[in-house]
């Protein structure tokens, strides 16, 4: 099977975590028999310096023809004083809406050899900590009408039918590769979009029998996820609750290196990149963690490309280096073995086997 990826290695320690995400790929293609084929994208501040334009149609319609993108990070202090609409982080706005990625997926595990470093409670830690939050990413009040007359100002928050339906979707597919958990988190006793919210979501569960669908309110859910994390699996919510509550939730790890993501629409064609940004103050010294990178990757060949046995066989590899007491310096505490980006990419490679 081949799939073509498009590889967005960005700016600051982009192209080196990327680096080490590629070495990760080309290791399952040759235990497992797969084809990956790479096409190199600019986009962000270095696409600004080679063309003047973050993300130009040329370098847009790669991505869009490709399988699947994997993004490094873009932007840095370099590019602070370009005008705003020609900002690298406009380079990444342009590639979801081109895409047509409508889902954000944002996973937040503790992995247990780093439960030390979450702010939780050894006591909630140790039940386990592995969810993911589906966010809507185009839809809402981020989108709605914006308005300031005099002394007063409007936001409009709306949904349609068809945006809950097509984002409640990803929910269920997302927990049916997981452990068919689905929570539906709105503000029903309140609003009237989070009712449609709730209709909508109950209605699309006759169609997903095996997948368990409960419902919260926002609020409760913000609570639960610092007092009882492990009981979530999946949790789907629209835009602004989502932009909340996985932000809440990537703290409550405590190592941002490690968390992945991914944006995907109507299609297998997704964004895969980690949550962290460029870090330009430590770009070139071989210090960056690539793990979420690396798991990001993972990400793409579950739900992008349902190589399911690969990404476990990844996930299984960096549970082994951490078992190793391997630490890229974000991570590392006492009576561990410090290494680079590159030993990173490295020992994980060694630790990759067929599953």
């Amino acid at each position: 099977m081949v799939k073509n990826i498009a590889v967005i290695r960005g700016d600051g320690i982009g192209p080196e975590i990327v680096n080490e995400a590629l070495k990760v790929l080309n290791k399952v293609a040759e235990l497992y028999g797969r084809t990956f084929n790479y096409t190199d994208v600019d986009m962000g501040g270095c696409a600004i310096d080679k063309y003047g334009d973050p993300l130009p149609e040329s370098e847009l319609k790669k991505c869009v023809e490709s399988d699947s993108v994997l993004l490094g990070a873009v932007g840095g202090n370099k590019w602070n004083d370009v005008p705003g609409n020609m900002r690298p982080e406009k380079g990444l706005l342009r590639l979801r809406a081109g895409m047509g990625v409508y889902s954000n997926n944002r996973p937040a595990k503790i992995w247990k050899q780093l439960s030390d470093a979450s702010p939780l409670k050894k006591e909630i830690v140790d039940k386990g900590v592995d969810f993911i939050i589906v966010r809507e990413l185009i839809g809402g009040i981020y989108f709605g009408e914006h308005k300031t007359e005099g002394d007063t100002a409007t936001d409009v928050l709306r949904y349609s039918e068809a945006e809950i339906e097509r984002i409640g979707r990803i929910g269920f597919e997302t927990a049916k590769k997981r452990n068919k958990k689905l929570c539906s988190v709105e503000k029903s006793n309140v609003l009237d979009s989070s009712r449609l919210w709730k209709k909508v979501m109950h209605r699309l569960a006759a169609e997903y029998p095996d997948v368990e669908l409960s419902d919260m309110l926002v609020d409760n859910c913000a609570m639960q996820i610092v007092k009882n994390p492990a009981q979530f699996d999946v949790i789907v919510t629209e835009n602004m609750f989502g932009d909340i509550l996985s932000d809440e939730a990537s703290m409550i790890t405590g190592s941002i290196g490690m968390i992945p993501s991914s944006s995907l629409g109507s299609t297998t064609c997704g964004l895969y990149e980690p949550i962290h940004g460029s870090a330009p103050d430590i770009a070139g010294k071989d210090v960056a963690n690539p793990i979420g990178t690396i798991l990001s990757a993972a990400m793409m060949l579950r739900y992008s490309f349902d190589m399911n046995k690969e990404a476990d066989a990844i996930e299984n590899a960096v549970s082994k280096y951490l078992d190793e007491g391997y630490r890229t310096a974000d991570i590392m505490s006492d009576g561990m073995t410090l290494v680079g980006c590159k030993g990173c990419g490295d020992l994980i490679v060694k630790y990759l086997t067929k599953e």
